[in-house]
């Protein structure tokens, strides 16, 4: 029987953070082995139950269920002494505890760093927030679109001729959350190094920063701007989507001479790799109109389908057809990685995308994402409060069971 793997399996996680980068940061620290509790408002929870439709049948947003899953859920209210009391000693016996409040807020609370190290001199805090610890924009709220609208990122995104578009999904909220989880870990190393604890500081607008990549650095060292080119790359040509017959799109990438040549051959136009124009990638780029406009007459002539049987069996540069949603999930290679979540007596069946890091070793079987306060009790009883005193916490409002 091949042994499980859970590499975090003996880590504690205390989970207090909302929304999308924070939660999917834990989650990932969850498929492999955390044991993540998850503190939420009483009453409330995380604001992601509300982001829908659609909804499931407890009314919780299918959002929520996508960052959610392997989690434990504590309702507690940490404004009151005796919710501050809970989280202070889940925090006594925990690893990490990660958080994505507005700087300084945890802290008027108790519940900053230098609170929290007193009690556990090896702590992990992570603060995941939308601007930073300090500076002009600290105290502003952060959400994914804006980060990107200040960071640069929107006005590189979209067509050449149109607006900014903010990107399908929030790329820099998921971006910072594995940044974070990487993070973490190596806090974790030196922790067992014997260095104690240690304070790991992220934010959407630093991570969106360097998301930029190359595009950043063009302009810190040469001083090219970035700008908008669609699905086209500023530094790779032909590297975009092309119009097919049948009005679908098709994507196209031709990293190196080898592949130009073999993509000129395949649309029947030999000639092209041959024009001095066109020989080499930053005459390619230099030409970019010119040559779209060959390529796209080309692409034009056929539809999606015939194109895609064409270079499936003879294409060696990189191609593939721009699909929705639906037809994304209908491939058998994507389904692979999807996890179903089976209907219950009391739960509907839910589906979302499964972690895309495959080890050599099975993970533990994952369990969906978890009812608002739903593991209150068990984790109180776990700390050693009497069925009597978590009865009066509940009826004072400072748990939610």
């Amino acid at each position: 029987m091949t042994a499980v793997f859970a590499p975090l399996k003996s880590a504690k996680v205390i989970d207090m953070t909302r929304v999308l980068a924070g939660p999917f940061c834990t989650q990932l620290l969850a498929d492999w082995g955390a044991d993540v509790i998850k503190i939420e408002r009483p009453g409330i929870g995380d604001d992601t139950r509300a982001w829908g439709p659609p909804f499931d049948n407890e009314g919780n947003a299918i959002y929520f269920h996508s960052v959610n899953r392997n989690k434990l859920s504590a309702a507690i209210n940490f404004q009151d002494k005796k919710g501050l009391k809970i989280i202070e000693r889940l925090v006594s016996e925990s690893d990490i505890f990660i958080e994505n409040y507005i700087p300084g807020k945890l802290g008027s609370y108790g519940l900053g760093y230098e609170d929290l190290k007193l009690i556990n001199p090896n702590l992990i805090y992570a603060s995941l927030t939308g601007w930073g610890q300090e500076g002009r924009y600290a105290q502003r709220a952060g959400y994914d679109v804006i980060a990107a609208s200040f960071g640069g990122l929107l006005s590189i995104t979209g067509d050449a001729d149109g607006s900014p578009a903010r990107v399908g999904v929030a790329v820099t909220d998921l971006f910072t959350g594995v940044l974070t989880a990487s993070a973490i870990l190596a806090a974790q190393l030196d922790v067992r190094q014997g260095n104690g604890g240690s304070w790991i500081q992220s934010s959407l607008f630093h991570s969106q920063s360097a998301m930029l990549s190359h595009i950043a650095a063009n302009y810190l060292t040469v001083g090219m701007n970035g700008k908008r080119y669609g699905t086209a790359h500023p530094s790779l040509v032909p590297y975009q989507s092309f119009m097919t017959a049948d009005q679908k799109y098709l994507t196209i990438g031709a990293g190196n001479n080898n592949h130009f040549k073999q993509l000129c051959q395949l649309i029947e136009l030999q000639s092209l790799p041959e024009n001095e124009k066109f020989k080499n990638n930053g005459d390619r780029v230099a030409n970019r109109i010119e040559l779209i406009d060959l390529i796209s007459s080309k692409i034009k002539q056929k539809t999606s389908d015939e194109w895609s049987k064409l270079f499936e069996s003879t294409a060696r540069f990189p191609w593939g057809p721009v699909n929705t949603i639906a037809e994304a999930y209908s491939d058998p290679e994507l389904i692979k990685t999807v996890l179903n979540f089976p209907q219950t007596a009391t739960r509907e069946a839910i589906s979302v995308p499964g972690s895309p890091v495959i080890f050599d070793k099975p993970l533990e079987s994952p369990f969906g994402a978890p009812l608002l306060g739903q593991h209150t009790k068990e984790i109180l009883l776990s700390l050693c409060y009497s069925e009597s005193e978590i009865h009066e916490l509940s009826k004072s409002k400072v748990i939610q069971l």
